[in-house]
């Protein structure tokens, strides 16, 4: 099984429906090339088609993929979005990273107890994670 990047929970997403016909499991199991999980309020059938949107990062952060696993959580669920072409996949993960380093940047200042500068903060995630990530879902 391919490893999904897990997008930080404080950093807020929507899963929504897409028109599209259900993509049956055989197609499902041949079409990821990685993605993310994220938590949502609601489950979703695998092969649901779904937009990911990241509203804090504006109207542009909108990624198209598919439902490749739901997991019921204690209060929520964890859903994997499979992204279905290279390009999507390549968008989706740059701001994928964008958002781990802001979530980190949050957790530092909250460490230190004043701001930071985002440029000294990403280069000191990227020092530390940029291996790691790089490494999940891709092949």
């Amino acid at each position: 099984m391919r490893r999904f990047l897990r997008h930080p929970s404080d950093m807020p997403v929507e899963l929504v429906l897409r028109k599209q016909d259900f993509m049956p499991r055989q197609r499902l199991n041949n079409i990821s090339l990685g993605g993310v999980a994220c938590n949502s309020s609601r489950g979703f059938r695998r092969g649901t088609a779904v937009e990911l949107r990241i509203p804090l990062l504006g109207e542009q952060a909108r990624y198209a993929g598919v439902v490749a696993w739901c997991h019921k959580l204690e209060d929520d669920y964890l859903v994997g979005i499979a992204f279905t072409d290279e390009d999507t996949l390549f968008r989706a993960r740059m701001v994928e990273q964008v958002c781990q380093i802001e979530h980190y940047r949050r957790q530092r200042e909250r460490e230190v107890g004043h701001q930071l500068q985002i440029e000294n903060v990403a280069q000191e995630w990227i020092a530390q994670h940029a291996a790691e990530f790089s490494d999940a879902g891709l092949t």
